[in-house]
């Protein structure tokens, strides 16, 4: 078998367009459908969204209609349990994800395996049940619901405001920057030709053409998959 091509996915768990590319791309590594190595890279989408210059696409009036209608079609074709927050301006734009990414990040350097799960936990937080992304008991609760030992909690909850963690999430940020990101989610995939980016959810056939791999749905062996 040839060797396992690199994808890494830069997100954001205030982003469900990152969300949807996360359980994609979960699914085809767990199903084994695409010879990928998928690297999960936590990042601050408000750190790209200022440092490209761009907006979020809810500070438009017509993308915002656009968008509401757009998650709940994609909600059923990929089969995610989304539900918009009940006051969406608030929990996506005003209390934001910082303090979450950080929390991600901290668990990321020290138990990287429970990455994936940490980040579907708060996903489900703030775009499946509506609740908060922010506190430090909130932040207990997903650690728990994602199999995360007290010990690993209470080191991460310690860590948020460390200059090590802090440091850590804006290289990351950067880096995504670097590969001229603009919003989430960024896919990179690492091919014979160099390093190609992917932005959004819905680019799935066009990635599969680069890894040589074949587009088979959103749903592929869903047997093996998480959602």
């Amino acid at each position: 078998m040839s060797a396992k091509k690199r994808v890494e996915l830069f997100y954001d768990v205030v982003s469900p367009y990152s969300w949807f590319a996360f359980e994609v791309l979960c699914r085809y590594r767990a199903s084994g459908s695409w010879n990928i190595n998928l690297q999960l890279r936590p990042f601050f989408l408000g750190g790209v969204m200022q440092g490209s210059g761009n907006k979020p696409p809810a500070s438009v009036p017509n993308k915002a209609a656009y968008m509401s209608k757009d998650l709940m079609r994609l909600r059923e074709f990929l089969n995610i349990p989304l539900n918009q927050p009940a006051n969406f301006v608030e929990a996506v734009l005003v209390k934001g994800s910082l303090q979450a990414m950080r929390f991600v990040t901290a668990v990321d350097m020290q138990q990287p395996d429970k990455t994936e799960a940490l980040s579907r936990e708060l996903w489900m937080r703030i775009w499946s049940r509506d609740e908060d992304i922010t506190q430090p008991d909130s932040f207990l609760e997903a650690g728990k619901k994602a199999g995360l030992s007290d010990a690993v909690i209470k080191d991460a909850l310690g860590r948020i405001k460390n200059q090590e963690v802090k440091d850590k999430l804006k290289e990351t940020t950067q880096e995504a920057l670097d590969h001229m990101a603009f919003g989430a989610p960024i896919i990179v995939a690492h091919v014979e030709s160099g390093p190609e980016l992917i932005f959004g959810s819905d680019r799935f056939d066009i990635l599969a053409r680069l890894l040589g791999e074949e587009w088979k749905g959103p749903l592929p062996k869903m047997a093996k998959a998480k959602l």
